[in-house]
């Protein structure tokens, strides 16, 4: 029978401490070594462990690792709430680290169960690393689309496995890192240098795998403005204030010889220009100045409905094609549940007081010769939405966001670094365009073209690549990810039913020697 390579108190030490090792991974921190250690800490403490007590070190690390990498959800209330304002961060630490719960539960049997079938030194690290992979993958898109935040594979922004970002997308990375350390173990606990040598020869092919080749088609004149006005969801700002912020960080671009499109960010106005006169004509002022359209975020409402939607504004014209948000954030764009839950918290759940509708247009936009995609602020990191920008046409991607909400938190500088493994992911530029920042212009090869600080009100024009070749990752789509995770599965599952069957016919055995 498999011990636990240590005690339980010990092994909730560890994973404790594996929490604030893996946030070190990402940004703002961004040491991606860090990602190693500490998805070992979770897996040693898993060996050898019983259901039951997988299930509290999985709880115990996952709930470390978000309270240390999402703090910025705190932020969302600020500090006027007082203690009020620790509930969404506990809340939703707790939530996910369930999940991390029921994926030890499912590691650990692997631990107990795969040995069984004979092959475990080689097959072990496999199924392992598939299971890890299976639980990002179900809480990226379950319930209310998921939380993909904390993904193994975003730490390879700029780490030495991004180029395989091209290949095999985020959860193919997510598993070859995991695949590494399980595999890591195993060679320890065997004490096998030949297990070593065959690890660190695969490390090393995977490190000289170039990235997908991309065909650049053109350029676009881009000016994408981040305005630095103050458009938090509680924040006290003056009608139109958004809106004046917007187009005085717009002023220096207005003569810019040959712009193609003006690209403001999520909440680049408090002001429908569709339903207001003042900001029509200031949409039309800009868009006539420029000699292009004008894309900003803007609210706006359909008979009883609200969405959070990106328009394309022609001077002239108006409106000649919008995206809705396809995926609202639940508990902060919209409360699922609402009847249910509001009178268990009515002080919170009273705080967000109109529902986002989920959009059900297409991501894409027409710019002269040019599609473009649209994506609102967490958009970027949902996979299936990604790829359907660029399966729908999209040459290149603007992703809007309004980080006001979070301060000066690591919320922007991570949702940037997603933003980069995207663009290496799908081989289009990244326009990340920000209220408040942090705004930049990524190229297909995830490096940065042009960037502008937070909380400064400033432009960039750049003649942005344009691509419309489609990387690996995005026709295998979510192939590599469901082929990965639903192999641990179905091996753990299949290793239970093969140790179910050697228990039952060692108790027969037993039986049948004492009667």
């Amino acid at each position: 029978m498999l011990r636990p390579v240590l005690p339980l108190w010990c092994a909730l030490a560890l994973a404790i401490g594996a929490g604030p090792v893996l946030d070190a991974a990402f940004p703002e921190i961004g040491f991606w070594p860090a990602i190693l250690p500490g998805i070992a800490m979770v897996l040693v403490a898993l060996v050898g462990r019983r259901a039951g007590a997988a299930f509290l070190v999985g709880l115990v690390a996952g709930t470390s690792f978000y309270l240390v990498d999402i703090p910025w959800i705190q932020q969302f209330l600020g500090d006027s709430f007082g203690a009020l304002s620790l509930v969404p961060l506990l809340g939703l630490s707790i939530f996910e680290g369930l999940f991390w719960g029921v994926g030890a539960i499912l590691v650990a049997l692997a631990y107990r169960w795969v040995p069984r079938l004979g092959v475990h030194r080689a097959l072990l690290p496999v199924v392992v690393a598939g299971l890890w992979t299976l639980r990002e993958w179900v809480t990226s898109t379950w319930p209310f689309g998921g939380f993909s935040w904390g993904r193994v594979g975003f730490t390879q922004a700029e780490g030495p496995l991004a180029p395989l970002l091209s290949w095999i997308g985020t959860a193919g990375v997510t598993f070859l890192i995991v695949l590494a350390v399980a595999a890591a173990i195993e060679a320890a606990r065997a004490r096998s240098l030949g297990g070593g040598a065959v690890l660190a020869a695969s490390v090393i092919a995977a490190l000289l795998v170039p990235s997908f080749p991309v065909t650049i088609d053109g350029t676009m004149r881009v000016a994408a403005v981040q305005g630095d006005g103050r458009a938090g969801y509680f924040d006290r700002a003056a009608y139109g204030e958004l809106l004046e912020a917007q187009t005085e960080a717009t002023y220096p671009v207005l003569d810019d010889p040959g712009l193609d499109v003006v690209v403001w960010p999520e909440g680049g106005t408090d002001v429908d220009p569709e339903t207001r006169a003042e900001a029509a004509r200031i949409f039309d002022a800009i868009s006539r100045r420029t000699g292009a359209p004008l894309v900003s975020g803007v609210i706006t409402t359909r008979g009883d409905l609200t969405y959070n939607t990106s328009i394309v504004w022609q001077a002239g014209r108006g409106i000649t094609d919008y995206y809705d948000k396809r995926h609202p954030v639940p508990f902060g764009e919209y409360v699922p549940l609402r009847s249910l839950i509001e009178p268990l918290v009515p002080d919170l759940i009273g705080l967000i007081g109109r529902d986002y509708t989920p959009g059900s247009t297409d991501p894409v936009a027409r710019i002269g010769d040019v599609v473009v995609g649209l994506n609102i602020c967490f958009d970027i990191v949902d996979d299936a939405l990604l790829r359907e920008t660029v399966d729908d046409g999209a040459q290149i991607v603007f992703a809007q966001s309004n980080n006001a909400d979070f301060g000066r938190t690591d919320e922007s500088v991570q949702q940037l670094a997603i933003a980069r493994v995207r663009a290496l992911e799908t081989g289009r530029s990244i326009v990340v365009v920000s209220t408040v920042g942090q705004s930049a212009i990524i190229r297909p090869d995830g490096t940065t073209m042009d960037s502008v600080p937070r909380y400064t009100p400033a432009a960039m024009v750049d003649d942005v690549p344009l691509s419309t070749t489609r990387t690996a990752a995005v026709v295998t789509g979510a192939g590599v990810e469901e082929l990965v995770s639903l192999f641990g599965l179905a091996v753990v599952v299949g290793a239970g039913v093969i140790a179910g069957f050697e228990t039952r016919r060692s108790l027969r055995s037993r039986r049948s020697s004492t009667s």
